[in-house]
């Protein structure tokens, strides 16, 4: 006699717990206080500039297209964009290339003088980039690089933040891989391009991001090393623009939603590797 197999038992399905529920919650309450600002900025610029500064409300009465119109109107809002794109890929590019190299060589190599150059290095920390905002201009200045876009790229490309996120990471890489790779008969470039970047995925993707949004935030030193219009990048060129029309509110939230934009989609669209390059990198306590 053959046995049967007994029928498959349906489990049921699982109910939410209270935990879940109240994580739910939270989560839910805290998306909708970050997309509050951001529906408040879209509502005030279809808004007319009298009803912009009437009792505030979320619903525009009479919706209007005229604050965009006028942005876009007053400025060259492609040829910035384009610019921002470029300045922020070239920085990211640079650190990346730069960051990781400088992380690989403190983390993995011996050199004399080399605790003195991490200490220089890490000292990059303690001063903000405005302190150094006029040595930096007379440096691009006697370089004959003020009104371009090298002057506007290569002093973003040194963060020493990021240096040593990547050095605190390459640390971390087991070394019996690279010994194994060094018995192997590969050189030192082979396994840094082979090895050691391929494994360090998360923490690259964690410093591009803030590289990119760091760069494309930056307001400051593109305003100092350029006054060619058609160099602007966003934040430089919208603010001219708002300057043009004065504090007329549905102008100033369409600008901000202008030059955020891209930001967001970053966001929507990377948030998985932000998430892990937080958690590999260790910048979740920051």
């Amino acid at each position: 006699m053959t046995g049967t197999t007994p029928p498959a038992v349906r489990k049921p399905r699982s109910t939410w717990t209270p935990a879940q529920i109240a994580l739910t919650t939270v989560a839910a309450a805290l998306s909708l206080l970050w997309i509050a600002p951001l529906f408040w900025a879209l509502s005030t610029s279809l808004k007319t500039s009298t009803e912009s500064v009437a009792s505030p409300h979320w619903i525009p009465d009479h919706v209007t297209w005229d604050s965009w119109k006028g942005i876009f109107d007053a400025g060259n809002i492609p040829d910035w964009f384009v610019n921002s794109v470029v300045v922020s890929v070239c920085v990211t590019f640079v650190v990346l290339l730069v960051a990781s190299l400088a992380g690989y060589g403190f983390a993995r190599t011996e050199f004399r003088g080399k605790g003195v150059l991490l200490s220089l290095t890490m000292a990059g920390l303690m001063f903000s980039p405005a302190i150094l905002g006029v040595p930096l201009f007379t440096t691009v200045q006697s370089l004959g690089m003020v009104d371009t876009y090298w002057g506007m790229i290569l002093p973003q490309c040194a963060p020493a933040a990021m240096v040593y996120i990547l050095y605190k990471f390459f640390q971390s890489l087991p070394k019996e891989l690279e010994e194994a790779a060094f018995i192997d008969g590969a050189g030192r470039w082979r396994i840094f391009f082979t090895i050691v970047l391929p494994l360090s995925k998360p923490a690259l993707s964690a410093v591009g991001i803030f590289t990119f949004i760091a760069s494309w935030n930056n307001f400051l030193w593109p305003y100092m090393v350029t006054n060619n219009p058609d160099l602007m990048t966003m934040p430089n060129g919208i603010a001219t623009v708002q300057n043009a029309f004065g504090i007329v509110w549905p102008q100033l939230m369409a600008g901000g939603l202008i030059a955020g934009l891209p930001l967001i989609i970053v966001f929507v669209f990377f948030q998985s590797q932000i998430v892990r390059g937080v958690a590999h990198t260790g910048l979740a306590g920051q």
